[in-house]
């Protein structure tokens, strides 16, 4: 892998030097988000901090959307994606840890992009378009004294720098933080065919307020949908046990989780169909996440049409990559989990690896 995990103060030169060394990689199938032509996916991680941040860097300004149905969203110029807005594309998405500070991610991205002459023409300006959502991670025992500035701004510069068609999963970047009500939360990819052709890809960083997996078991709730493997192939268990009375939630204040995600197509859309993919996309949250959508998280999916394959059948071919959206969505939230390791600080949640990795070879 040619990811990049460093500390906020000196992460510049160890991200340009590895993004040197990064190939872009053959018409393989990673079973990644960058799967989808066009993007690159950039992390950067602070483990001292215990929080850290993810970016979608586009190859051209791209058409997205979003979608928000959490009860305490933490956003960045989401306004300007919706289908009767003026501006038509982006330059790259931002998700990030740090509740509001994290925000500040997106200014690093900007910088980053305007240093390559990439943004929209103002004048003699160019203004990157950058959007960006932010998890809650602010009470998982890192170390948040970072006096006057945070230092998200400096760690979105460097995921912008580090931004490569292979990366990381598990605890790095925007998932570095991240929880659910039981174990320890993560950052996750899948990709998939959809049946129209065309390509769809997930990421997500999982910080729910509910959890992944049935119970104290090591089973997920995505598993009907799991490709290879790819999240244990422990598949459901059996038999299925009763929900309980009372569903498994943690128990911080509202607005102190939040599951983020971006999906990706190569099909030709425009803001309204991102709009609608973005909407569909929800319905992975519900087959990964128990419960979801809460008061208590700021569920967010960003949606991004790279328009590289056009639709045979603007309805039928939206619905069936609408379904390919959901199924990748709902894998790179077991994904996720499967893939965390716990922080290094004491009282940390175990990582689903400390507890069943047995399980698995």
């Amino acid at each position: 892998m040619c990811d990049h995990q460093g500390l906020a103060g000196g992460v510049v030169a160890s991200a340009l030097r590895a993004n040197a060394t990064c190939q872009e990689g053959s018409a393989r199938m990673r079973n990644l988000i960058t799967d989808v032509a066009g993007l690159r996916v950039g992390h950067a991680t602070e483990l001292a901090l215990a929080s850290g941040v993810t970016t979608v860097l586009f190859d051209e300004p791209t058409v997205a959307s979003v979608d928000v149905r959490g009860g305490g969203p933490g956003t960045r110029e989401t306004d300007l994606l919706a289908p009767d807005e003026t501006v038509g594309a982006v330059h790259a998405l931002v998700l990030s840890g740090g509740s509001a500070f994290g925000l500040d991610a997106g200014g690093g991205v900007m910088a980053a992009l305007a240093e390559r002459g990439m943004g929209f023409e103002v004048g003699a300006a160019r203004v990157p378009i950058v959007p960006g959502a932010v998890l809650f991670d602010l009470t998982n025992g890192g170390d948040k004294d970072w006096g006057r500035f945070s230092p998200y701004r400096d760690l979105g510069y460097a995921a912008a720098l580090a931004a490569t068609r292979d990366f990381q999963l598990g605890s790095v970047g925007a998932g570095t933080g991240a929880t659910t009500v039981n174990l320890k939360g993560g950052l996750g990819s899948a990709s998939m065919v959809a049946a129209t052709g065309h390509t769809v890809g997930a990421l997500v960083a999982v910080n729910a307020c509910g959890a992944v997996n049935f119970g104290d078991g090591p089973h997920f709730w995505a598993a009907p949908f799991e490709q290879a493997a790819e999240f244990g192939g422990l598949g459901l268990p059996s038999p299925l046990p009763p929900l309980p009375d009372r569903p498994p939630l943690k128990g911080l204040p509202p607005g102190a989780n939040t599951t983020l995600a971006v999906i990706a197509t190569d099909a030709v859309l425009t803001k309204a169909q991102c709009k609608r993919l973005a909407v569909m996309a929800h319905d992975g949250y519900a087959h990964a996440i128990w419960p979801v959508h809460t008061p208590l998280d700021g569920d967010t999916i960003f949606s991004a049409a790279t328009g590289r394959l056009p639709l045979a059948d603007p309805v039928f071919d939206l619905a069936l990559i609408g379904d390919a959206v959901v199924r990748a969505l709902a894998r790179a939230c077991a994904r996720a989990v499967f893939e965390a390791t716990a922080l290094p600080q004491p009282g940390s949640l175990p990582a689903w690896r400390d507890v069943w990795g047995d399980r698995v070879s």
